[in-house]
Parts: C-alpha cells; sequence; structure tokens
C-alpha cells in the first residue's frame, strides 16, 4: 500500500489534502439562500428531500436525513490527481487509513477518528427549541453528546433572515413543573415553551457556546457551526414560524423503555445551565486575538479565536492582509474553509468562490494535517486590495488555546 489513494492525496497537498464542497439538504427548513449555491440549485435534490439549508466541512460524520438521505451525504470528499483526472475519496477513509498522519497521533490515540466537524447552516427562518443530549443520555441510544458554538461571519450574513435572534436556556425563576407542562403539551399545537426562555439579538462577528443538555432555539443568520461529532438532538418546540414539528422528534433520542415518559426529557435538561442568570457573561464569544493586535498586524496577518469554550473543538478567524505573505504554525490539524479573498496556500490555490453548482468543485476548502500544521502552513495574499480571511476548525482540546 506504498502509494495508495489516501498516501497519493497527502503526498500532492504536502500534507494539506483538498476538499469538495458537501451539501445537506433539511425537509423542515426553508433555505436562506446565503452559502453561495446557485439560485438553480437550492431544490437540485427535489421536493421531497427539501431545500439545501447547509454546507458541511471537513465532515467524517455522515448526515441523519431519514430514509432518503443520499450516499454519502454529509461525508466530505478528498479531490486529488491520478492519472490525469481528478478523482475523489473520502476523508473518513483517508483518516481511517493514515489515522495520525493526518490528525495527528494525539488525537488518533484518544478518538480513532476526526471527533468533530463544523457546517454552515442557513434558514430563512428560526429552528424549534431543542436540545442535544450529553454523553450519558446518549449512550443510552448508542450515540455521542453533543457540544456545538455558533459564529456569524459578516460575509455571508448581508441579511439576517426572518428572526435573527437565538432563544437560550430556561429564565431564572421558571418552575420544572411549567417545562413540562409544555412538553405534555406538544401534541396540541403551539406548546409555547419559548415563553420560559430569553432570545438573544445575533450580530456579526460573534458567535455562542451551546453546550450538551441547554435549550436553544437558533436564530436565522447564517450559521458558522463547529461541534462534536454526533448528531443527536430533540425538538422540545411544537410549533415554530408556523410550522408545526412532528411529535417523533420530541422522542428522538430517547431510549426504547423510556418512550412517552415526560420525566425522561426533563432529566436531558441541563437545570442549572439553562437558569444560569449570566447566559451572556458564560456563554457569548466575542473574538479574541490570539496575541496584540499591533505585533499580528505589523507581520501582515490577524488570528483570532472565534470558538474557544468548549473543549470539545475550538475555532480561528484567520486574516491574511492584502499583499502580505506569512507563515502560520498550529499545535494541531484542522479544516479550514475560505470567507474572502483569494492567494496561495501551501502547494493550493485559494479562493472564494461566490457562487457554486451543485456537484462543481472549489479551491475553498481544505484540511491541514498535523504536520504540516506545526512545521507552518504558507499563506500568499494574491490581492492588493481584499484580504484573505478564512475559519479553522480545530478538534478536541487544542493545546494552544490557553485564554
Amino acid at each position: 500500500m506504498a502509494n495508495s489513494s489516501a498516501k497519493k492525496a497527502l503526498e500532492q497537498g504536502q500534507g494539506i489534502l483538498r476538499l469538495a464542497p458537501t451539501w445537506v439538504p433539511r425537509s423542515f427548513c426553508v433555505p436562506g439562500r446565503r452559502i453561495k449555491l446557485h439560485p438553480d440549485d437550492y431544490y437540485v435534490l427535489g421536493g421531497e428531500r427539501g431545500g439545501i439549508d447547509e454546507r458541511w466541512f471537513s465532515s467524517t460524520t455522515p448526515a441523519e436525513n431519514g430514509p432518503l438521505t443520499g450516499e454519502n451525504e454529509g461525508l466530505s470528499p478528498v479531490v486529488f490527481e491520478e492519472d490525469g483526472k481528478e478523482v475523489q475519496i473520502l476523508l473518513k477513509d483517508v483518516i481511517d487509513e493514515l489515522k495520525g498522519e493526518v490528525i495527528g497521533d494525539r488525537l488518533w490515540d484518544e478518538y480513532q477518528s476526526w471527533p468533530m466537524y463544523s457546517k454552515f447552516f442557513d434558514n430563512m427562518g428560526p429552528l424549534p427549541h431543542h436540545i442535544h443530549h450529553n454523553d450519558e443520555h446518549a449512550a443510552k441510544i448508542g450515540q455521542k453528546g453533543k457540544p456545538e458554538a455558533y459564529y456569524f461571519p459578516p460575509q455571508v450574513n448581508n441579511h439576517g433572515g426572518d428572526f435573527p435572534y437565538t432563544f437560550f436556556g430556561i429564565t431564572p425563576g421558571t418552575t420544572k413543573e411549567e417545562i413540562k407542562e409544555c412538553l405534555k403539551n406538544f401534541t396540541k399545537g403551539d406548546n409555547k415553551i419559548t415563553n420560559f426562555s430569553s432570545a438573544f439579538r445575533l450580530e456579526p462577528g460573534t458567535g455562542w457556546d451551546v453546550p450538551p443538555g441547554m435549550l436553544h432555539a437558533p436564530g436565522s443568520m447564517c450559521t458558522y457551526e463547529p461541534q462534536k461529532a454526533s448528531d443527536v438532538f430533540a425538538m422540545y418546540q411544537s410549533l415554530v414560524n408556523e410550522a408545526i414539528i412532528p411529535e417523533e422528534l420530541l422522542w428522538n433520542g430517547t431510549p426504547e423503555d423510556r418512550m412517552g415518559d415526560f420525566d425522561q426529557l426533563m432529566e436531558v435538561i441541563d437545570w442549572e445551565l439553562n437558569t444560569d442568570p449570566n447566559m451572556l457573561e458564560t456563554r457569548f464569544m466575542r473574538p479574541i486575538p490570539v496575541k496584540p493586535l499591533e505585533e499580528m498586524e505589523a507581520e501582515g496577518y490577524v488570528d483570532k479565536w472565534i470558538c474557544y469554550r468548549s473543549d470539545a473543538f475550538s475555532a480561528k478567524e484567520l486574516t491574511v492582509l492584502p499583499g502580505q505573505t506569512v507563515t502560520i504554525k498550529d499545535s494541531a490539524c484542522y479544516g479550514m474553509i475560505m470567507m474572502q479573498g483569494h492567494g496561495k496556500m501551501g502547494v493550493w490555490d485559494i479562493e472564494t468562490p461566490s457562487l457554486i453548482r451543485y456537484g462543481q468543485l472549489t479551491h475553498d476548502e481544505y484540511f491541514v494535517s498535523e504536520k504540516a500544521a506545526k512545521e507552518g502552513v504558507t499563506i500568499v495574499n494574491h490581492s492588493k486590495t481584499d484580504p484573505i480571511v478564512m475559519l479553522k476548525h480545530f478538534g478536541p482540546k487544542n493545546p494552544d488555546l490557553k485564554l
């Protein structure tokens, strides 16, 4: 296997893998049309699949979209050249074969996989108030818990959609009986659970941390969302934006022997976390420069932590100033997506397409191996006026994250 496809792909990119876009529809959502897909292609998978409102990044996690889910839906393909042709293999297969050569022994030895992915989710309206189970509750249905985080990139938020506010948690003073009553009323139309929650206005260029066990109803901004590699959730709101949520989604994530048991649904809620009166202080994230701004700008770049409150993943926004060449070192592997600008990164061209057809390849998404990240990635900005801006998503316990 000295020159398997996986090895060939990694060698061709000198430690950096080129990824193809992976688009994911959701039958219960209306696309916000801000993820650069061609206007004719948002419903390209057919009416019953719904519109495409997500693009997944660096994903080895299959999308859970019911019986109609497409083959390899949600899985990121790696693009490389073989016999003069562009061919594709799955990032999951590359990592399964090359292991620590791609993600580093630190992550491979602990997880035997790439344990996170990121995505854009892009909805015209708000999502229902819902919850992700923690590891303990998710284990009951053979899944892993799901922490996640949000960042609202200015480049894809020229409009905020219908409802750019997100409900987080449960308003202090609410009783458990009141929430349980909402859950029991799920099938009676509007269960009004957000009456007991507070919404925050969403601000481009900022983000939020959402641990498992926290109720949240994401607003209608186009959201960059790093998360643990899991698709476990339950919807606790029965009516959102005048659309009825099917009852099966309330019991999604409930073990067979507890179906119909409202106490089980209540146990999934981390009550202390949800009723924290200091949500702004503990969950809101304003970008934090990794070093003093003046120092970085003098070197031709600006690097900021944008998601930093979870130990399951982290994310940075890297800006390379016009006309600059910089070499950036990280202690961990990462996936990245281009938000603005064009130039070179290592051996690759990097650019930010303004419109992408379904199935079209791009040069805007890559995965940087741990070895390449540690040695340093050289980025050249070819524009005299436009900055390069990229978002970088890292796995658990990033050694560089010391706040």
